[in-house]
């Protein structure tokens, strides 16, 4: 059985940083496509951050460009997003999201993603 489970949220103040982990289990996801998404309240889910496979470009919403980091550690089947200079406007459930097929699609795309985990809550006061 195939899981993600996310860690690493919390309530931080803005400017403050939070480094989230999402570890996999089930199957290794070195080749394939791990992303980060969030939804706040009233609002859809929406692309974070990303990377096809690892080692791969880490691409980013315009919104947390300059401010994020994705990372993964392939030993440990593990994907990271380090939040530096949070907003309150980051606020939101973050979700880690893993494909093993669909290669071809955008990686925004939150439909072709296979594998969720339950999600983080990440608050940012101001």
């Amino acid at each position: 059985q195939v899981q993600l489970e996310e860690s690493g949220g919390g309530l931080v103040q803005a400017g403050g940083s939070l480094r989230l982990s999402c570890a996999a289990s089930g199957r290794s996801f070195s080749s394939s496509a791990m992303s980060w998404f969030r939804q706040a309240p009233g609002k859809e889910r929406e692309f974070v951050s990303g990377n096809a496979w690892n080692g791969g470009t880490s691409y980013y919403a315009d919104s947390v460009k300059d401010r994020f980091t994705f990372s993964r550690d392939r030993v440990k089947n593990t994907v990271y997003l380090q939040m530096n200079s949070l907003k309150p406007e980051d606020t939101a459930v973050y979700f880690c999201a893993g494909r093993t097929g669909s290669s071809w699609a955008d990686l925004r795309e939150d439909r072709y993603y296979n594998y969720w985990g339950q999600g983080t809550q990440v608050t940012v006061s101001s």
